[in-house]
């Protein structure tokens, strides 16, 4: 399975692409951020990081995209930022048809470092020994997207197998009986 993971952001949005099955050792493809000025108006920020992820997408042919999960954080101007660039990914991959996974930071961190409360250096330093690299990638976005792809690579069998039992369960459940709609007397 080959997996890009996104880290968004409007400043950097992360993106690592990890190949590979639970069980067996991944192989990164390619990992990077996506940048945007600052001072550039929102509009054209968000086509920029549609145009970074559609290379990405271009470039790389994942199976599945993964996002990180927004959450909401105390300062809302950020958290609307990310959330729109959460969207734009949550997009591209869609106008392909590819499909879209989310796991929140907690999920991702207990994953990779088995904690859910791990820093970003813990982060960094467990994408690094997984993958085998030489040295954590660099921005720390660009290490999280990366954990969030090494992150499903690890879950999705299981979330495959609990969504199947659910899908079996409801089609072997008999269907309700719902009684007839008797109609009253009118006044």
């Amino acid at each position: 399975m080959r997996v890009l993971g996104v880290d968004p952001g409007l400043t950097r949005c992360g993106v690592g692409v990890v190949e590979g099955v639970a069980g067996r050792p991944l192989t990164m493809r390619g990992v990077g951020v996506v940048r945007t000025p600052s001072d550039e108006e929102l509009g054209r920020r968000l086509v920029a990081v549609e145009q970074g992820i559609e290379a990405w997408l271009d470039e790389h042919r994942p199976d599945i995209v993964v996002v990180e999960r927004v959450f909401s954080q105390h300062n809302v101007r950020t958290v609307m930022g990310t959330a729109q660039a959460s969207a734009v990914a949550m997009l591209c991959a869609s106008r392909r048809g590819l499909p879209v996974a989310l796991h929140t930071p907690s999920e991702v961190k207990a994953a990779v470092t088995g904690s859910g409360r791990a820093d970003k250096a813990q982060v960094g330093a467990m994408v690094t020994r997984l993958l085998r690299l030489d040295a954590p990638p660099k921005p720390a976005d660009a290490a999280d997207a990366l954990a969030l792809a090494i992150c499903h690579i690890w879950r999705a069998p299981a979330q495959n197998r609990l969504q199947q039992a659910v899908t079996a369960h409801r089609a072997a459940r008999p269907a309700a009986h719902v009684p007839p709609v008797r109609k009253g007397p009118t006044a």
